[in-house]
């Protein structure tokens, strides 16, 4: 029996194992924040409307530091925004120091901007007794070449990280972006509209995230949502709250979701592609999604949105 086909073989096997279902955990990426520059009054205002809405829904949260973001003269306001972070009980995982895309950066220069985005976040969890354990990539790019990901990945594991995934997202950064700009124009109709737009596409998303995951794997897997630290998502924690209820999505631990054995399916994918993990897991299984029923971002929001995530 081949190599591929015994990968084949183990993965199905999984799919009939059992689920931590009918749960999320949800983890937010770009720390301190996403989107337009905030002054320290603002980034201080937002940070405690995101944590102030964990808390209501009981919520256990990892958020991803990009520690790029804390350069400037407000250096030290914007380190405390992380400490409110672990404050409130919430984790810190390492997203890189400058948003690097592993595709098109050489891995040296790489696993240096991984290294240099531990300076702070590593010192702030050691006064607290804790370790950085989580890393995601930024744009989820896993690598170009399996040499290069290898390699990655195995600098990851020797010095105590492991991979966050994402199972789930609902493109909000794009809408995020659309929202700042309306904020920044002080167009409150616009903001309220953006908004609105993106909570209901948030609900068909979700739907659609449980849908495929019931088509693929027989069952629905524990997803891993990503978020991103925004103006918008600090607006709206409780109507996403309510939406993730409203799907009987229970939220918990990043640390509980990953026991589900979905995510030990083998992934070797490598690309410049970054895909979310049910993609890469109906590669690995040969199924193909439903993507025609994919809900998609209005193109509007989509024009006015780089991609940043």
């Amino acid at each position: 029996m081949s190599r591929a086909v015994r990968l084949l073989v183990a993965s199905l096997a999984l799919i009939a194992a059992p689920a931590q279902s009918r749960s999320v955990a949800v983890t937010v990426d770009d720390l301190p924040l996403f989107g337009a520059y905030a002054p320290p009054a603002e980034a201080e205002r937002i940070t405690s409307d995101l944590l102030r809405g964990f808390r209501r829904n009981h919520w256990r949260v990892t958020g991803f530091v990009n520690e790029g973001q804390l350069e400037g003269p407000d250096r030290e306001e914007r380190i405390g925004l992380l400490q409110r972070w672990l404050d409130a009980g919430e984790d810190l995982g390492n997203h890189t120091y400058s948003h690097l895309s592993l595709t098109s950066t050489p891995v040296d220069d790489y696993i240096a901007d991984v290294v240099r985005g531990e300076s702070v976040t590593k010192v702030l969890l050691a006064r607290r007794g804790r370790r950085e354990r989580w890393f995601r990539h930024p744009y989820l790019e896993t690598g170009p070449t399996l040499a290069i990901r290898d390699r990655f990945e195995r600098w990851l594991k020797d010095h105590g990280y492991r991979v966050a995934p994402a199972s789930m997202e609902n493109s909000d950064w794009q809408f995020a972006d659309a929202y700042d700009a309306a904020v920044a124009m002080g167009d409150a109709t616009t903001a309220l509209r953006v908004r609105a737009t993106y909570l209901d596409f948030t609900r068909r998303t979700v739907a659609w995230y449980r849908s495929a995951g019931r088509g693929l794997l027989g069952r629905e897997p524990a997803f891993v949502l990503l978020l991103h630290a925004s103006r918008l998502n600090a607006a709206s924690v409780d109507e996403l709250a309510a939406i993730l209820r409203a799907n009987r999505l229970k939220v918990v631990p990043l640390d509980r979701a990953m026991k589900d054995a979905a995510y030990t399916i083998p992934d070797r994918y490598a690309g410049p592609d970054g895909d979310e993990w049910l993609i890469r897991w109906a590669n690995t299984l040969h199924h193909d999604l439903p993507y025609d029923t994919l809900p998609q971002v209005p193109a509007a929001i989509a024009r006015s949105a780089p991609d940043a995530r």
